[in-house]
């Protein structure tokens, strides 16, 4: 039935009129343009990846004539086989390096290889011996056939009816390396997207996966290698260019130069662009769901590319955006994570999206390449979110727990929007999810070590960097800072009068109290009587960038468990963290910094006291031990 169905068509076709077949390719193109919505953008994003310089019109506008060439290529595919010699020389022709190619072939017969990539018009090449004056050589192509019998026997005719030998990629392999052998030549189609089974290597900036069929031929038979491309010319009218491939004579060689060769075709030429089927993911090897977060592959080409092209390191081109959590504490505590994708994937481009408070922080700790503000609530929220979609990011991965950072992933329009769930939750609007185990107790467990399971579910190969960012203060220095404030939860505050003791427990110490504006009620009863040169009350007086100055200008911190002991110990600075009613083991310190917990008497390990059962006594001996000016003095300062 297929047979039959291919044979009715191609016959209809070829004797109608091009001028019809021109306005039918034309529609047919537009209408598969503009009503595959995901093919579509996969196009234009395709060509946004390649050519990020060029206007979004172009953009379009090419993804659009590549829809209609792959009609028009489709069109003369099925009538070919009932198109008469004479009117198919006249759609077909040959470049003069073509001819020059196939005219040293014949003075000088060496084993040869024609390289073909994914161009429209790519049938016509079958043509190649009525446009070859002279005796045609042996000429096999290799090919991969369909599962259909009949349909693939119908093909192989009409493909071998004017000379070439067809050979399947199942059972033809050895009868192409005998014609090899005999200085015969070879065409074989060299693609980005062959699976496990090729090499990383780069096309455009983007890893890939190429096969290494042609470099392997020709390296066995020290091949002479060339390129050929089918030129449009108009409707149905096609030009069989051709090039040689300088290549070392090795398989690495051969594949790498075939890419870089590739490229400058299209790069250089709006018309062969147009031809290219951009609506064919050729990068989707490095996009498995299970590996997306490191690069795998059996061979791996990518730092001969590399020196090839001069480069030190692979350009960011798979774009990938994180969508971080809405709490201080929590966006600290992902950067291990962050600093660990950036090597298991350094071919991505990091997006991170984040409260605009958090952006002076991150820029200056440089984790990411781009960084983009939540906007604020209101009428034109969502909208943010639906303009991102014109940056067409790869990935999108999210720290938050939210419908509404779901609904924000969404609307970016991110192929991949990867997230956790938690037994008896629900997130529809992700394209793939890492699920809690029934048996993870998240009690027992950092939320780093969820977060690491999450992101190691989705490929990432590399450990985490818990290294801290530089803290510079001489040991001598004795200025403390304090933490007395909690942002979400009071019952996390160590009580007042403590926080008062320890100071007054302290006499040779200077005291920085931190906290947002909302907790100035809290700074201002605990410095209350002192001297304000020796407790400096700065509560909803700095903001981020200063806090953190005053912070690594800090020998140690106390504080309670709070965003600001997540930052100072980011930030290298040595602390006391005060736990009680909530557990250290879930939301301690992560930072590879001097970290001491205390907890009241009797506390479990996961939590549950009451702070006021914390002596101000357990918290000044901790203090005395960990900084040498903090001795009993013997003489305490006036409250």
């Amino acid at each position: 039935m297929l047979t039959l169905l291919l044979q009715t068509l191609g016959w209809l076709i070829a004797h109608t009129p091009e001028s019809l077949l021109r306005m039918l390719a034309a529609a047919l193109g537009d209408a598969l343009y503009f009503s595959l919505y995901r093919r579509r953008r996969l196009a234009v994003s395709n060509l946004h990846h390649a050519f990020p310089e060029r206007p979004s019109d172009w953009h379009r506008s090419m993804a659009r004539e590549s829809f209609r060439r792959l009609i028009e290529t489709g069109l003369l595919s099925l009538a070919m086989p009932f198109l008469e010699e004479t009117r198919l020389r006249a759609i077909v022709c040959g470049s003069a390096a073509l001819l020059d190619a196939y005219a040293l072939h014949r003075k000088d017969p060496v084993a040869t290889l024609i390289c073909s990539p994914h161009i429209a018009y790519w049938e016509v090449q079958t043509a190649q011996p009525l446009i070859i004056p002279g005796p045609f050589p042996e000429f096999g192509t290799i090919f991969r056939p369909l599962d259909n019998a009949n349909a693939n026997a119908f093909i192989v005719k009409s493909r071998e009816r004017f000379g070439m030998k067809l050979l399947s990629r199942k059972q033809g392999f050895a009868d192409g390396l005998k014609i090899l052998r005999r200085q015969g030549m070879i065409g074989v189609l060299f693609d980005q997207n062959a699976g496990l089974q090729g090499a990383l290597t780069t096309l455009f900036g983007r890893v890939c996966s190429t096969t290494e069929l042609p470099g392997l031929m020709a390296e066995k038979f020290s091949a002479r290698v060339y390129a050929i491309f089918p030129r449009r010319l108009g409707f149905w009218r096609v030009e069989i260019g051709c090039s040689i491939i300088s290549h070392n004579n090795t398989t690495a060689g051969v594949t790498l130069a075939l890419n870089r060769w590739l490229e400058e075709l299209l790069t250089n030429n709006d018309n062969l662009c147009a031809s290219w089927l951009w609506s064919h993911d050729r990068w989707r090897n490095q996009d498995i769901p299970a590996a997306r977060f490191r690069l795998a592959a059996k061979r791996d080409l990518l730092t001969a590319d590399l020196a090839s092209r001069s480069l030190a390191a692979l350009p960011r081109r798979t774009r990938i955006f994180i969508r971080l959590p809405n709490w201080l504490g929590d966006v600290v505590m992902a950067l291990p994570l962050i600093r660990a994708l950036r090597q298991s994937r350094p071919d991505a481009e990091i997006t991170l999206i984040a409260a605009h408070t958090f952006l002076p922080l991150l820029r200056e700790w440089q984790v990411a390449d781009h960084l983009e503000a939540l906007p604020s609530r209101g009428s034109g929220y969502f909208l943010h979110f639906w303009r991102l979609r014109a940056r067409y990011p790869d990935t999108v991965l999210l720290f938050t727990n939210s419908l509404r950072g779901d609904l924000e992933a969404w609307l970016m329009r991110s192929p991949q929007r990867f997230g956790l769930i938690r037994p008896g939750h629900f997130r529809p609007l992700l394209t793939h999810t890492y699920k809690v185990p029934s048996d993870f107790d998240e009690s027992m467990h950092h939320q780093l070590d969820l977060w690491g399971n999450f992101l190691r579910h989705f490929g990432l190969a590399c450990a985490q960097d818990r290294s801290a960012f530089v803290h510079n203060v001489a040991a001598s220095s004795n200025r403390i800072g304090l933490i007395p404030g909690s942002e979400n939860n009071p019952e996390k505050r160590w009580p007042i009068e403590h926080w008062r003791a320890l100071i007054v427990g302290l006499p040779e110490a200077t005291f920085e109290l931190f906290g947002t504006t909302r907790d100035a009620t809290i700074t201002n009863e605990i410095s209350a009587g002192f001297d304000p040169k020796r407790v400096i009350n700065l509560a909803g007086r700095t903001d981020l960038p200063t806090y953190v100055k005053h912070l690594r200008a800090s020998s140690l911190l106390v504080t309670n468990d709070t965003g600001g002991m997540h930052l100072a110990n980011a930030l290298g600075v040595p602390l006391i963290a005060l736990f009680g009613p909530t557990n250290p083991v879930r939301t301690g310190p992560v930072f590879a910094t001097p970290a001491q917990i205390l907890q009241p008497p009797g506390c479990s390990a996961t939590g549950g006291s009451d702070l006021i059962d914390l002596s101000p006594a357990t918290v000044i001996e901790a203090v005395r031990k960990k900084l040498p000016f903090a001795e009993q003095s013997g003489r305490l300062p006036t409250v």
